[in-house]
């Protein structure tokens, strides 16, 4: 395939179209131990890109996947890259009636699926009132023939603000949308990143993050395959199976949340596991405890934390290493090329200086909406801003500290109260492993801190002495009057507790230690 004259600049068809011709023999994507190298990558995509134009596919036509992660997905990721088409990947962690909903609001013009999951996807399509095609991805599958979809039309070269992917937002706080992401936001977050958490082409990524979270590409993945690095590919998170594969792949970067570096740290062979390849982490969803944050430091592995949302492509806020280490618990500055303000919650107004209130993110990386859903859309893109519906604390150097969800504060007494500020106490005692808190309705007080709390093995603890511990370091009023003992925290696709979950727990029949 010839590119376009006129192709976007940004666009990422373009980038294993380099890299086959710079460092065609590298790895690209270790896959289980199947190699696959960017001169292959780069001529099955350009081969699969061909193949689907010829077929009638157009630009705009969302292509559809539930598979987990592998290398036929990749190589579909940079077709479509290639060719103007919209990757929808979809979690095999969904029920078949989630599915439905987001085949339904993606409308795909095909759907593409792994034969572990085909029970599943027949389940989803069950429920749908539409026909969907549906084939298989690889090189038994959709690169070897193509359904006819349509008559082929002229081909036009693919646009920086053409769309990329379609990534469906996790659901903490509502509904899931479908957010539309561009190649030109994709080649800014991917920019930005490489000026933070840098990378070359001697790296060995591990990548454990599912396809179907922007995370598991635009956190290191697409800016692995901008730079010639190899990544090594994972389907689940398994901390003894990732400690092995630090030692034989020579992992010297990786990106978990900070559940995922506690389950490493707990695990046995942690002690004498060889992680001396592993120069730097980088850590999302949550900033890194400070006593896990020395637990890696000791190993020699730099940690780079951030924030970051779907709608920014994802990245926002970074903390460098260098700055954990006398900041631990910030969020960080802007990344490079991403403009952020803090704003009034309530009126909308612009807050200089020394603020709290809530942060709004601008510049190339954010997103240009929901797909088919222009309410949305215009709740969270007004002036030029995208409201993040989180709320910051903003010090006197311009360092960004997450306070909690806006939606996720609840009100005791008529004083406001962040979850998140409770949950870093009691991450601190001995005793606790995780810990997420929500607000619970209360007679006298509106509403007060319920504690579901995972306790560490080998620890003893209790409610009463959890107690005793935040009435120690915290208000009177941020004391939680409950605390529910679980043996693991439910948590979302990206390691994110489900708060919304907890909260129901609360209205419902369960019990509640006081």
């Amino acid at each position: 395939m010839i590119p376009h004259p006129g192709a976007g600049l940004h666009t990422l068809g373009r980038w294993t179209t380099d890299r086959a011709a710079a460092t065609g023999d590298r790895v690209a994507v270790d896959d289980r131990g199947v190699r696959l190298s960017y001169r292959d990558l780069d001529g099955r995509a350009v081969a699969l890109a061909d193949r689907l134009v010829a077929a009638g596919y157009t630009t705009g036509d969302r292509i559809a996947t539930i598979t987990g992660n592998s290398s036929d997905q990749v190589v579909l990721f940079f077709a479509c890259a290639k060719a103007g088409f919209v990757l929808v990947p979809l979690s095999w962690r969904l029920s078949p009636r989630e599915l439905a909903q987001h085949l339904e609001t993606a409308d795909p013009a095909l759907l593409l699926v792994e034969d572990e999951f085909a029970s599943l996807a027949a389940a989803a399509l069950d429920r749908l009132a539409d026909r969907v095609t549906v084939g298989s991805l690889g090189v038994d599958g959709i690169e070897r023939a193509v359904a006819q979809h349509a008559a082929p039309t002229p081909r036009r070269p693919v646009a920086d603000d053409d769309a990329l992917l379609i990534v469906f937002t996790s659901g903490t706080v509502d509904r899931p949308k479908g957010a539309i992401l561009t190649h030109a936001n994709c080649f800014w977050t991917n920019l930005a990143l490489s000026r933070t958490a840098w990378m070359t082409g001697s790296d060995v990524v591990l990548a454990v993050m599912p396809q179907f979270h922007v995370g598991g590409w635009d956190i290191q993945p697409l800016l692995a395959w901008w730079m010639g690095a190899t990544v090594v590919l994972e389907r689940t998170f398994d901390a003894g199976r990732v400690l092995q594969l630090i030692r034989e792949r020579r992992i010297t970067t990786m990106m978990g949340v900070p559940a995922n570096y506690l389950l490493l740290a707990e695990h046995p062979l942690f002690p004498e596991a060889d992680v001396s390849s592993l120069r730097r982490a980088v850590v999302g969803g949550a900033p890194m405890p400070e006593p896990l944050l020395r637990t890696w430091h000791r190993r020699g592995v730099a940690l780079t934390q951030g924030y970051g949302l779907t709608e920014a492509s994802p990245n926002v806020l970074c903390l460098s290493d260098e700055d954990a280490r006398s900041r631990a618990g910030l969020a960080g500055r802007p990344y490079p090329h991403v403009a952020v303000a803090v704003a009034d919650p309530v009126t909308g107004e612009m807050l200089d200086g020394v603020a709290t209130g809530e942060l709004l993110v601008s510049g190339p990386s954010v997103f240009p909406g929901y797909f088919r859903d222009e309410a949305a859309t215009v709740q969270v893109l007004r002036d030029g801003w995208l409201h993040t519906g989180d709320l910051v604390h903003r010090d006197a150097d311009g360092y960004y500290r997450v306070v909690d969800r806006i939606r996720d504060i609840f009100i005791s007494g008529g004083e406001s109260i962040a979850p998140a500020e409770i949950e870093a106490v009691l991450r601190e005692n001995p005793g606790v492993a995780e810990v997420a808190v929500v607000g619970s309705p209360h007679p006298r007080w509106g509403e007060t801190g319920v504690a579901f709390v995972v306790a560490r093995a080998g620890v003893a603890t209790d409610a009463e002495s959890l107690a005793l511990w935040c009435a120690d370091r915290l208000a009177k009023f941020k004391v939680p009057t409950g605390f529910v003992f679980l043996p693991a925290l439910p948590r979302n696709s990206t390691g994110k507790a489900l708060r919304r979950e907890l909260a129901a727990r609360v209205a419902g029949t369960i019990g509640v230690t006081q």
